[in-house]
């Protein structure tokens, strides 16, 4: 297959991975905004599962940044509507009511702050073996997932992070959360942008246009339409969730 071609298998794992986005937040908002059981039944059900497709989605936007022509400006616009929807989440918590809606630091600010540092390091990490590249990233992963808890896994044993690091309250992009720090949807740097790395040595390959033709094939199509505009799915989603929930609670009122 030629390089340039557009690889619609992506575009479908990315659309159930917002899909599944969606429905989570769905019953986040029926728990949490509208206090209803069923939703607590749901998000209950569904948490476990929550880790597991946002980390193939930040997987995947590692991947794409390989076929990006500029991460750098991508990343720019990214992190420009990300502030933008912490100002408007901010306004709303603070001015119209919702508790908790503020986002500080949520998967969009995560993915544009990855994407400006592959446009800086890229061509070095780039350079890494995918077999050194995989346990590299994987273990960072690991060692640093428990780091919004306040310390770090050392593979059986825990090491704390120093009292004066974790009370500390402008090291939460990294992932480090002192007391009293709340957003509404958080990513932090670490261990979110280890599976990005990961991602972007994996996309050697689908840079290089020669991956099998069933990558290429579109399968289903609503799927992958959603996969190619996640982005104003996931800035759209919640609102509308919001209205339908009002709606609905307003009938059986």
């Amino acid at each position: 297959m030629a390089k340039g071609k557009r690889i619609h298998l992506l575009d479908e794992i990315r659309g159930v991975a917002i899909i599944c986005m969606v429905f989570f937040h769905a019953f986040y908002t029926m728990t949490y905004l509208f206090d209803m059981a069923l939703g607590r039944t749901l998000l209950n059900f569904f948490a476990p599962a929550s880790p597991w497709f946002a980390g193939l989605f930040v997987l995947i936007s590692g991947i794409s940044c390989r076929l990006s022509r500029s991460n750098a400006k991508r990343g720019a616009k990214l992190l420009a509507i990300a502030l933008a929807l912490t100002l408007v989440t901010w306004a709303l918590e603070t001015y119209a009511g919702f508790a908790g809606l503020t986002i500080r630091f949520g998967i969009l600010h995560l993915l544009a702050v990855c994407m400006l540092l592959y446009a800086l390091i890229g061509r070095g990490t780039d350079r890494l073996p995918f077999l050194l590249a995989l346990p590299l990233w994987t273990a960072l992963f690991l060692v640093t997932r428990p780091l919004s808890d306040g310390y770090l896994w050392l593979f059986g044993y825990r090491a704390a992070l120093p009292e004066a690091v974790v009370n500390c309250p402008w090291l939460f992009p990294i992932g480090i959360v002192a007391p009293g720090f709340a957003s509404a949807d958080y990513y932090p740097l670490l261990p979110w942008m280890c599976l990005f790395f990961l991602g972007a040595n994996l996309g050697k390959w689908f840079a290089e246009g020669k991956l099998p033709a069933f990558f290429y094939n579109q399968h289903i199509r609503p799927v992958a339409f959603c996969g190619r505009n996640t982005l104003w799915i996931y800035l759209a989603h919640q609102p509308v969730i919001y209205g339908i929930l009002w709606v609905v609670t307003q009938i059986v009122k």
